[in-house]
């Protein structure tokens, strides 16, 4: 068998997982009920949120929240202030891409 398989929980209770940590890229699992997100943090890395179930609610820098759907993918640069959380009824299902990893950027800034 060539290929490696990685599963991800199919609950729809508040989870944030990582599926697989390589150097170039970094894939996590995350589900939000309504009300539940992430603290305010800084994106460590470049960030792509691939959107499979319900609406992500996104707030970068000082710019008003937005809203994206179930099949949007929504790249975030590195460093960039963001909030992300579920403000709706449906439960939240996404999947962050983070390419390179965040320790990447901590070896370039090693020098």
């Amino acid at each position: 068998m060539l290929e490696t398989i990685y599963t991800y929980s199919l609950e729809d209770g508040k989870k944030v997982e990582k599926l697989f940590d390589h150097p170039h890229a970094m894939i996590n699992h995350m589900v939000f009920p309504k009300g539940e997100g992430l603290p305010e943090h800084f994106s460590n890395s470049n960030v792509y949120m691939v959107i499979v179930r319900g609406t992500l609610t996104l707030q970068l820098g000082d710019q008003e929240p937005h809203h994206y759907q179930k099949g949007e993918l929504v790249n975030i640069p590195y460093k960039v202030k963001m909030n992300v959380g579920n403000s709706h009824q449906e439960t939240l299902e996404i999947f962050v891409i983070k390419a390179p990893t965040p320790l990447k950027y901590l070896e370039d800034l090693k020098g």
